[in-house]
Order: C-alpha cells, then structure tokens, then sequence
C-alpha cells in the first residue's frame, strides 16, 4: 500500500461553499461512455492491469469455506496460464489486488492463500455492511474482529444519515474511531452514493471521509439500487485531488458495484488517468469492486490470444 493519509483535523470551510455542476457533470460522464476503447495488444495490457486492481468479491449469505477456498484460488489465478505464456506474462506474478468476504469468512479466505503460498491481502466488509444502520460501538467491535481474524484491509460503511442530516462532524467522528478501529490494516470507507441524495454530498462525505483518515474511498456497497456511475466517479476523483492538493497525501478510489464488462473497466482505467494521473493506476490506489468482472476480461483475453470466444467449460469459474 501507498503511503497511509494520517487524516486531518476536521475542516468545514473545504465544504462550507461547495457547489457542483450537476449538468455538466453528467455531459462529461456522457462523453466518457463515447470514448475509444483500445484495441489488440494495447486492450491485453489494459485488462491485465485490470485484474491486478479487482478486489475479488463474494457477500453472499451461502458463502462456505469450500467457495472461499475456491474464490482464493482464482484469486491467485485469475488467467488462464496458457493465455498469460501466450502474451509473455506467465512469469509476472499477476494476481488480483484483494479478495473481499464478510468478517466470518475471513479466516477462511486467509487460510486458504496461505496454503497457496501467496500474499493477497483479504478485505473484509465491516461497520453494519451494507446498511450502516448499526450503533457505532457495534461497528468498532466488528471491525476489531475482522482485523483480529487477519483481515488487511477493511471496507466500512458510513451512516447515510449523517450524510442526509448534515451532520458532518458526527460523520468525521465515526470514520476517526473507525479508522483507530482499524490499527495497521487499511480502511476504505463506503459512501453509498445512490443514497447520497446529490453529488454536493457525495464530495462533501469523500472529502469528510478523507479527513478522518480513509486509505480509500469507495462508491458502493453493491447493495444498492445505483452503484458505481461515471458522475459520481468523476466528482469522488475531484474531491481525491483537492484532498491531495492541500495536504499531499494520496487517497486512493474504489468504484464498486455494477461494473461486470472488461470495456466498463477499461474506461475507469482510463478516466483514473484522466483525472489523477497515472501514478494511481496501482494497486495501492485503485481498486475495482468486482464478483463476476474477472470472468468477463478472461473472455476478452482469451479472445485476444484465439481469436475466439471461449465454450462455457474452457474457463475456471470464480
């Protein structure tokens, strides 16, 4: 992981005035859909960095240890090794960035790649995922737990309430005592932003979150009925940058939920670059919250290296 951002103490005036163009917003998020896609070698490389940047994801209520056990080995395998020696990249250590479970799947998910001999880190979902409707003590002591049972990384989710009520210094009190909850591991904390009710709140929680001590910050929970759009994306990657202009400390940014086509995270690939530059094209400052993405870019890859698409049984499933 990068740097850790220590947070700030709590600035309201960096929100005090906050006004977003929703109109134009939404006219630059069209245009993003218009954008080129890349094509042959320069589509491969792309869909590799991809991979490199899935938090691969399972939040299912029959989740067992045999499917955490087998969503680990994809994890450390996600493409085919034939494709990967077909593009000269067999020898390049290519995993996913984490896999995420709930707090009671994660010494499993632990377990599991340690017998693989890899170091994935595992991210545990906490804080009253999805909802947040859980009292804050309830939420530290969830998050100490999946932090004890060896979780790295912790995605919280925040209060919408506190959003909707602007109650800003009780969020960023939530999210500090989180982020102390957390110890070592890192904390990527869910907005909600389908629950936001604008994209004012939505940079005003990114860049409350971000005081208060986020590695991350992340659209969605998956859960809801909007999840990860380009508006929304756009005004979080704002906020990253203004964050990053008055303290020097990089955030990174997680969209999650919704996004199930390589030539979806292609273009969050390319509007990271656009609009933070490419030293957040890593692990360490970008993650794409994904369940079924992974299946999709070893299609595309596997297409690249044949020329054809592949059977139903020619790919592992996750």
């Amino acid at each position: 992981m990068a740097q850790r951002n220590p947070g700030t103490k709590l600035e309201l005036g960096w929100i005090s005035k906050v006004y977003v163009n929703r109109p134009e917003v939404v006219r630059h998020a069209e245009q993003i859909k218009k954008w080129r896609t890349v094509k042959g070698n320069w589509q491969a490389a792309w869909l590799l960095k991809a991979v490199t940047c899935i938090d691969l994801t399972t939040l299912s209520g029959d989740d067992t240890p045999s499917s955490i056990h087998r969503l680990c080995f994809k994890a450390k395998h996600p493409i085919r090794e034939d494709l990967l020696k077909a593009l000269d990249m067999h020898d390049k250590g290519i995993t996913v960035g984490a896999v995420c479970v709930y707090p009671a799947r994660v010494t499993d998910a632990v377990n599991a790649l340690k017998v693989a001999g890899c170091n994935i880190p595992v991210a545990s979902v906490a804080a009253g995922f999805p909802s947040g409707q859980t009292p804050l003590e309830i939420k530290l002591a969830e998050i100490k737990l999946a932090v004890q049972y060896g979780a790295r990384e912790i995605d919280i989710v925040i209060s919408r309430t506190l959003v909707l009520t602007g109650q800003w210094e009780g969020l960023y009190e939530e999210i500090r005592q989180c982020r102390e909850a957390c110890g070592e591991a890192h904390m990527k904390t869910i907005l909600s932003t389908g629950e936001l009710g604008s994209l004012a709140n939505v940079y005003k929680a990114s860049m409350i979150a971000m005081m208060a001590g986020s590695d991350f910050i992340k659209t969605s929970t998956g859960k809801e009925v909007e999840n990860a759009t380009f508006p929304v994306g756009v005004v979080m990657m704002r906020a990253i940058k203004e964050f990053y202009w008055q303290t020097g400390y990089k955030v990174g940014f997680k969209p999650a939920g919704g996004i199930r086509t390589a030539k979806e995270a292609i273009t969050w690939l390319m509007l990271v670059k656009e609009e933070l530059g490419v030293e957040w094209l890593t692990p360490e400052l970008f993650r794409l919250g994904a369940s079924s993405l992974l299946e999709d870019i070893e299609r595309q890859i596997f297409y690249h290296v044949t020329g054809s698409y592949p059977l139903q049984h020619d790919l592992a499933m996750a």
